[in-house]
């Protein structure tokens, strides 16, 4: 293989860990912290949904995606909400 043929794959969400974007599959945002709870203050999942994201069928990520977007409170939702004022 060349360098050539090594250029940059474009990769849907790729730019997720750096801007918070709806465009990645995961919530993950790279800010994991699970200070005193159960829940990542990074993401707002679970452990278990961490954990076990990739073998998470498209509705049981769709359900994920939908719980930490109403409740809100997760840095992924913060950062959105600086970038879009």
């Amino acid at each position: 293989m060349t360098s050539s043929s090594n250029k940059s794959i474009h990769q849907g969400g790729a730019n997720s860990l750096a801007v918070g974007d709806d465009a990645s599959d995961s919530p993950c945002i790279g800010v994991c912290t699970t200070l005193y709870d159960e829940v990542c203050q990074g993401c707002g999942r679970t452990l278990s949904e961490v954990s076990n994201w990739v073998f998470f069928s498209q509705e049981e990520k769709d359900y994920v995606w939908k719980r930490i977007r109403a409740d809100g409170t997760a840095m992924r939702f913060q950062r959105q909400a600086k970038e879009n004022t």
